[in-house]
């Protein structure tokens, strides 16, 4: 019996050691933290996000940059004909965070863009968007563009005035996102086909999260376009390891939609900080399934080990396709579960 209760005291003082730690824990880490804390809390949709993507900057740990599709920009769901809820047409929707202190406060920067942000009032009135605060990416009304959402975020070394890559250059933070035209006239229209991917840079992010709308490059095209192309499900990285021979390039993985069912993954890739991308087919026409994704994992070391993945058409296999050095030839998409 004694035993027995030695047993007992021991467990409970186990259990109250278990209930005390994690408290002790979650007080060091902070807990939960809000993100997007530029919206209007009281308004829908302004108050809507989903789809979030976060980096952390491997050469400052403590810097993170987060993104995620964010109608803080659209109208109220209140104006005009509520059928159009809860898109404004034109209005962006890539939202973007920062954060220095290892996600423990975050900053969501104000730039100037395509905006609805002003269009809230009593039920069924009417609202003109304008050109006004945003808290999405800025540059792309200016560029006849519109920032669509699905975020992808990764930072990488910067490149140096001889072309190479070095972590003593400081940080590229890049944000591929899907795109689309601003205009709907197709003389008027920046790209070929219905989305695009494209990708923004900063390499000031103090500046970036200050509201510095110069502290970003302009937006770049990433996917290869046609009039039937709807580019997709992009995921990006940038092989940041110093040991890698592939130190400092960028590459994207997407699908790229063309009708008819065909649906190859595409690798982008970069080799100039992401001023230009070449793109290279990975897989079948008809390799992926509606609502899939692709993801690549960068190359490091001197030799590739990276990926792009997808599932199939015709079943829920995943399948990868490998890069062979240099990076220009793949291997065919193996199954792997």
């Amino acid at each position: 019996m004694r035993f027995g209760r030695h047993i007992v005291i021991v467990g409970l003082l186990a259990l109250v050691a278990a209930l005390i730690i994690p408290a002790v824990a979650s007080a060091t880490h902070g807990g939960d933290r809000e993100v997007t804390v530029g919206s209007n809390d009281n308004v829908f949709s302004q108050n809507k996000q989903n789809e979030p993507a976060v980096a952390v900057d491997a050469n400052h740990p403590n810097v993170l940059a987060a993104g995620a599709n964010d109608n803080i920009d659209m109208e109220a769901c209140n104006a005009g004909d509520p059928t159009t809820c809860p898109f404004t047409e034109g209005v962006g929707i890539s939202g973007v965070q920062f954060s220095f202190d290892s996600g423990d406060t975050w900053v969501q920067p104000t730039y100037t863009g395509w905006t609805a942000r002003h269009c809230v009032g009593p039920p069924g009135f009417t609202c003109t968007p304008r050109v006004g605060p945003i808290g999405t990416l800025p540059w792309y009304y200016e560029e006849g563009l519109v920032s669509d959402g699905d975020p992808a975020l990764a930072f990488g070394p910067r490149r140096g005035p001889d072309g190479t890559f070095s972590w003593a250059n400081g940080s590229r933070l890049y944000y591929a996102n899907l795109t689309a035209n601003f205009s709907a006239e197709r003389s008027e229209q920046t790209f070929k086909g219905q989305e695009a991917i494209y990708v923004s840079r900063t390499d000031n992010v103090q500046g970036a999260a200050a509201g510095d709308k110069n502290a970003w490059l302009r937006p770049a095209q990433v996917s290869k376009q046609s009039s039937a192309t709807f580019a997709d499900k992009e995921q990006i990285w940038a092989d940041n390891a110093e040991s890698s021979d592939h130190f400092g390039n960028v590459y994207v993985c997407y699908a790229a939609f063309r009708g008819a069912g065909a649906a190859p993954l595409v690798v982008a890739t970069s080799r100039d900080g992401g001023d230009t991308w070449a793109n290279k087919q990975v897989s079948p026409a008809h390799n992926v399934a509606p609502g899939t994704s692709g993801s690549p994992v960068a190359p490091s070391g001197p030799t590739a080990t990276g990926w792009c993945t997808s599932f199939t058409r015709s079943s829920s296999r995943r399948r990868w396709a490998c890069p062979r050095p240099p990076l220009t030839t793949w291997s065919s998409p193996s199954t792997v579960a």
